[in-house]
Parts: C-alpha cells; sequence; structure tokens
C-alpha cells in the first residue's frame, strides 16, 4: 500500500502577503498539489483611472513597501512611453542608481531574513539574535546603510518622492554624493562577509527545466531598467507586447492570475536574469558566481537566492561606479522640476498607449498606461512578477514531491516552504483576480 499525505500549510510565513500550500497524496499518488493565493485583489489599476500621470508614480509606489522604487520606475517608464517623452542620460543614470539600491535593499532582505533561517535550522530570523549575533548585525547593517542611501537620493527610503514622469525633483549635491559614496564603499566589507556566509550554506539539490524570461539587450550592460523582454527558449519580444509575453489566466484556487509563454509555465527573478545574462555581470560579480558554483543554465529553483546573492555584488559596484562618475563630471542641476510650475513646460502630452518594464527583486514587472490628451489615465494595466511565478512554483512542487515522498511530512512540508520562499514572492501585490458572483 502506497504512503499517504495530507500537507496544509495555512499562511506561509517568511514571505511578503498570505499563501497556503496544499498536498494530498492517497496511496502513493499526487492527488492535489497547489499554491493558493488567498488574498484580496487590491483593484490598484482602478485606482489609476483618472488619475495624472505625474501622480501615478506616488500611488503605485504603494503597491509594495518592498518594491516601491520597482513600482515606481515602471510606472514612470510606461507614462514617458505613452507620451513619447524621452528622459535625459542623467535621469536614466539615477534612476538605474534608485534601481541598483532597491534590488540590494530586498536581496539583503530576503538572503538574511527569510532565507537564511531554513539553511540554518531555525524557525525564523529571531532565534540568530543569540545563535548568529554578528550576522543579524550585519544583515540590519546592511539594510540600515542602503535605506539611508535611498533616503538621500530619491527623499525617503520607501515610496520615493523625487523620481518623477521627465526627471528628478531634487538632485544631489556634492555633498550627497560624497554620503552615497561612503556609505556605499563602507559597505564592502559587510558584502564581503555575506559572500563567505552564503558560500558555507548548502541549498537544497532540486532540478526541474522550465522557461526563464527577463529583460535582454545588445548593451554590453547587464539590463533591469531597459530592454527587449528575452527567454532561455528563444523568445524576444518589444515590452509592447507584454500581453503575448505573460498569456495570463485564471485559475480557480487563487487570487492571482497565472502566465505561460512557450512552455506550460515560465519563471521571473534573479536566477532567470543571471541565466540570461550572467556574461554582462561585473567581473566581482561573475567571480561570486565562479566561487559558488552558479552557472548558466541553472534550472534549481533554491539556487535564485545565490543568484540574487551574485546580483548584490554587481548592484554595489555598479552603483558606487554611478556616485563616482557624477562625482568626476558632476550633476546637471538645470534639469530639476519644480513641481507643478515647470513640469509641464519640460514634459509636453499627448495621447498614447506606453509600457513600462522593469526588472525589480522579484523579475519582470510591467506597467500599462492609456492616456489622453489632458495626461490622465485612462486605462492601466500592472502584471506582477510574482504573479508570472505562480505557475511555475505549483509546477515546480508537483514535480517535488513525488521525489521527495519517502521522507517524513514534517519534512515535506518544510522542503515545500522552502522552494516558495525561494521565489522571494510578493503576494500581496499578486492578487488581482476576483470572482464575483451575482446573486438576483
Amino acid at each position: 500500500m502506497g504512503k499517504n499525505i495530507n500537507i496544509n500549510v495555512e499562511y506561509l510565513t517568511r514571505v511578503e502577503g498570505h499563501g497556503n500550500i496544499v498536498v494530498n497524496v492517497n496511496d502513493g499518488k499526487l492527488e492535489q498539489c497547489m499554491l493558493e493565493i488567498v488574498e484580496s485583489p487590491r483593484f490598484f489599476e482602478g485606482m489609476l483611472r483618472g488619475r495624472s500621470i505625474f501622480e501615478a508614480q506616488h500611488i503605485t509606489s504603494r503597491i509594495c513597501g518592498i518594491c516601491a522604487c520597482g513600482h515606481t520606475l515602471a510606472s514612470i517608464q510606461a507614462a514617458e512611453d505613452a507620451i513619447g517623452f524621452t528622459p535625459s542620460k542623467q535621469t536614466i543614470e539615477l534612476r538605474k542608481l534608485l534601481l541598483h539600491l532597491e534590488n540590494l535593499d530586498s536581496h539583503i532582505l530576503h538572503i538574511y531574513l527569510l532565507v537564511a533561517p531554513d539553511l540554518l535550522g531555525v524557525k525564523s530570523f529571531v532565534p540568530l539574535i543569540d545563535s548568529h549575533n554578528k550576522v543579524v548585525r550585519r544583515a540590519l547593517r546592511m539594510k540600515k546603510t542602503i535605506n539611508d542611501v535611498c533616503d538621500i537620493l530619491a527623499g525617503r527610503h520607501i515610496h520615493p518622492i523625487s523620481s518623477i514622469v521627465g526627471g528628478w525633483t531634487k538632485l544631489p549635491r556634492e555633498k550627497d554624493l560624497d554620503a552615497m559614496l561612503a556609505l556605499l564603499t563602507g559597505m564592502i566589507p559587510d558584502m564581503n562577509a555575506t559572500v563567505e556566509l552564503a558560500a558555507s550554506l548548502k541549498f537544497p539539490e532540486f532540478q526541474r527545466e522550465t522557461e526563464y524570461v527577463a529583460l535582454v539587450s545588445d548593451d554590453a550592460e547587464y539590463p533591469l531598467l531597459m530592454g527587449d523582454v528575452g527567454s532561455t527558449d528563444g523568445v524576444r519580444m518589444n515590452k509592447k507586447d507584454y500581453k503575448k509575453i505573460t498569456n495570463e489566466f485564471i485559475v480557480p484556487h487563487s487570487s492571482a492570475k497565472h502566465a505561460k509563454l512557450s512552455r506550460a509555465s515560465y519563471a521571473v527573478g534573479a536566477l532567470a536574469r543571471f541565466n540570461l545574462n550572467a556574461g554582462k555581470l561585473r567581473k566581482e560579480a561573475k567571480g561570486i558566481a565562479d566561487a559558488i558554483g552558479l552557472k548558466p543554465i541553472c534550472v534549481n529553483p533554491y539556487l535564485n537566492t545565490a543568484a540574487q546573492l551574485v546580483e548584490c555584488v554587481h548592484c554595489l559596484y555598479e552603483a558606487i561606479d554611478i556616485l563616482t562618475r557624477f562625482k568626476e563630471k558632476g550633476v546637471d542641476h538645470s534639469e530639476a522640476i519644480v513641481v507643478g510650475l515647470n513640469e509641464q513646460k519640460k514634459v509636453k502630452i499627448k495621447p498614447g498607449l506606453g509600457v513600462g518594464a522593469v526588472e525589480v527583486p522579484r523579475g519582470i514587472l510591467f506597467h500599462s498606461y492609456e492616456v489622453d490628451e489632458k495626461g490622465l489615465i485612462v486605462n492601466a494595466n500592472c502584471i506582477i512578477p510574482t504573479g508570472q511565478n505562480c505557475n511555475n512554483i505549483e509546477r515546480d512542487m508537483q514535480k517535488l514531491v513525488p521525489e521527495i515522498m519517502e521522507k517524513k511530512e514534517e519534512e515535506i512540508t518544510l522542503a515545500l516552504e522552502m522552494l516558495v520562499r525561494a521565489y522571494d514572492p510578493c503576494i500581496s501585490c499578486s492578487a488581482h483576480f476576483l470572482d464575483v458572483k451575482f446573486v438576483k
């Protein structure tokens, strides 16, 4: 007689938002294996209708406290694309800096607070305060450093206020550049210690081939802010074809939509970016990837965390280089936009449909806005990385369970929880579907 397994994890811990894991094995046969997203939808697209493109980034940054800068940048990009506005090189460089800071901030949080407890054999981050006090202090110190730099650059460390359509309302002075450089260069020893810690940890061994999707470009730069959308199955499309890429569909057990491209599912995130663009990483990041044995094409989803570590090194040194270049050539403060006074002079409004595609910590984020002649949003669409990953996570779970069925139920449960956490899901962002039943 085969084994019976009944797993029902309600409100998975150490992820953003609420999701359940449901597994049922009857007489050795896997009958049910689902990731249930149980949160109510957020309706941010509806909130944007009738609002100005100049306030959209402030609204959408509230979609997520972790990815606030990413939503801001995707919103701005969609608005500027809709009205045909081309930002200056200086504006783009500062936006890249902001995105590097966000990826650093989120990856550090995920590596230390959400994944490390599993790999160190404890239930949460709290026991590490006693057993790994230096590690905890390092994590909090790094988090504070990035928050402080983002505060200087964008006005505050979450929900940035100075990055808007057309440019920046506040541009860094020389003292700001000095302060940000000092903070980031001072973080290098902690980053090196983070790499040493990660190299000592053992990630679960599991593989499942799937399609990986991320921004790609013909430039030498590791694409995070701009580019086409590509996949490991050879797809390459313009971001305006995002609906053909994501192909969203509804499943009955989730308030988050699922997505697919060339196969039954695809994955986005740090591992997807690494698999598609590893050759464009900085030499410091390539060295870390080599040291921990991470090579493309990697199909172990648990190693998304390792890819995040590689990106941390890349983003830290890229941010330092951007600031160093600004120190050398200076900042053109004539580009600053005074809100309500000259934003309309610098940004000419015309109707159009625009798409923003930005690589945020959890993967490629799409914003799409239809804008009228007054600069008001007529329709909006946001497709979140976690929503794109949900389908792939489920299919990983469905392959994993039969491979570890001989283990104890609590061990299977932990393996599944770790698998979901490896994707670093932002569940609240992903909840976009509501099944409304009308009762007459």
